[in-house]
Order: structure tokens, then sequence, then C-alpha cells
């Protein structure tokens, strides 16, 4: 499943003093099954477009179109739009309300209508998915750790089964084992699934490690929207724009400036253990 944006724009508060222009003339295109990191400043416009992809938000001007079809157009659901494109919102674990885990991972596949022995098959596939063992499903969801709750909140929106699944900041606020573990879980829910997913993030470092291309937002308009490794050889143009890139790359790209002949396109830890391991071994890579 395929979604676009052509020439979405949007503005808030429009015709008063607090007037402000958040997405501006927005073209894209997001292909099936592709894992795309979304990163950009503070007021970059990230947010707010993530959520005009599920209609949350209706385009000041402009369309936004699954599978070429528009989805403010004559004849859409909207409701159907956000079975299909699945939102995670930040801390979503927030929006946990029910008695226990099974309940809220159940409510959205029960607002899709579906029959019980549905509803349950998929409320313990997305359990599994999202890495929460079987016998949390009837605590209540106030009982879990941190990172437990983010992982129900994230459940429940899988069970839906969206083809398009976006997830804004998924790790903000977990301790380093918490943010792994949900990363993680995230690349293999996309690796087993083949859908589409976008990951909303702060750090570089987890776009470069997880993401296939990356989508920059500046200023409310995108800045890039490439692979990993085109998007972070332009580092000094990213640090113009109040953004960093990995440290790793920071450090080759001070060895390349110092003279030493390296790849300037390093951008994960692993990729430059097996390139310099190459290098003092005599040869270009290793495994």
């Amino acid at each position: 499943m395929v979604i676009s944006t052509e020439h979405l724009t949007y503005t808030y508060s429009p015709g008063t003093p607090f007037e402000k222009v958040a997405v501006n003339d927005v073209s894209l295109t997001i292909g099936s099954g592709e894992m795309v990191g979304v990163i950009g400043h503070t007021g970059s416009g990230k947010s707010t477009l993530i959520q005009h992809l599920n209609g949350l938000l209706k385009p000041t001007s402009g369309r936004i179109l699954l599978d070429g079809r528009d989805i403010w157009g004559e004849g859409m659901k909207i409701r159907d739009v956000r079975f299909n494109v699945g939102l995670v919102f930040q801390y979503p674990e927030y929006q946990l309300f029910e008695e226990t885990v099974y309940k809220d991972i159940a409510f959205g596949p029960r607002n899709m209508g579906l029959d019980d022995k549905e509803i349950d098959k998929r409320v313990h596939e997305a359990a599994e998915f999202a890495g929460l063992s079987p016998e949390l499903l009837d605590k209540s969801p106030f009982e879990l750790s941190g990172g437990q709750k983010r992982r129900a909140a994230i459940a429940g929106v899988i069970a839906m089964e969206p083809k398009i699944l976006i997830l804004d900041e998924p790790a903000a606020g977990l301790d380093p084992r918490g943010r792994n573990r949900i990363l993680n879980q995230i690349r293999e829910y996309h690796a087993f699934t083949g859908n589409t997913v976008l990951l909303v993030s702060h750090s570089m470092e987890d776009v470069a490690n997880f993401a296939d291309k990356i989508l920059v937002m500046s200023n409310a308009k995108v800045f890039a929207y490439d692979t990993v490794e085109n998007v972070f050889a332009r580092s000094e143009e990213l640090r113009q724009i109040g953004l960093s890139v990995p440290q790793v790359t920071n450090v080759f790209h001070r060895l390349v400036a110092d003279g030493l002949d390296v790849p300037k396109n390093v951008y994960t830890v692993g990729y430059a253990k097996k390139k310099l391991l190459g290098i003092l071994q005599g040869g270009e890579d290793s495994e």
C-alpha cells in the first residue's frame, strides 16, 4: 500500500494572530514495505505531517493519497483509512484505559466489527509482536512497567493489522534497555509483515540503525528524502538546520579531514567496525 501527498499544506489558526503554517507544499511518496525514519527539529512539521497521513488532520490545501485515492475524496471513509494507517502517538501508554491489557489491545479490532475468534487471534499475535507475555494480558494495564505499557499500546494498533504503521517517538522516555527492546521489536514486526513503517525520532542513531530511508523535515518543508547513506552524507547541511548526524559519522568525517583513507558514509557502529577491521587487515571489508 502506497501513501503519498500532493502539495500538502496545513495552517493552524488561520486568520488569527496565532496563524502558523505547519506543513508547506509537501509532496512525497512512501512506497509499500518501506521502513522510513522521520526526523526534524521541534516545530519542523514532522508531527503535523504524520497526523495527516491517517486523517487526524485535514489539509488546508493539497491531497493525501492512499493507493492513489484521496483519503478525503468522495466515497472514502476516514474510519477505514485509520484502520489501514495505524498511528501510535508519543507516550501512547497514557491512552490505556480498559480493565485488562487484553481488552485494551482488543479495543481496535472490536471497533472494526470482527468476531470474537478473530479478535482473540489478533490480540495474541499483536501481544507477541510487541513482546508481551500471555500472562500479562489478564492484568490491569496500570500494573505494568513503563516499557510494558508502551508495548501494550503499540500492540493495540498492531492488532488492527494496518498496512502502514506510524510510530511517533516510540522509544521516548525509556531507559536504554527498554529503548532497544522496543526498536528491535518494531524491526522484527517490519521484517515479518513486510508492511510500511514510519518511525518518527529525534535520535539520529535510531533512524540510522533501523530505517531504509530518511525523511528530514525543516521549517514545514521536506529538506531531504533519500537513503540513509545519502542523507547523512549531507552532514554539514544537517547541522545548519539544527540537526546532527550519528556520532560515529562525525568520527569518520574527522578521520577523512585528517587525511586518512576511510569512507565518509559510515552511520552505524557495526558498519564502522566492519570497515576499520577491513582496513587494519589490509582489505576493504571484514565480516
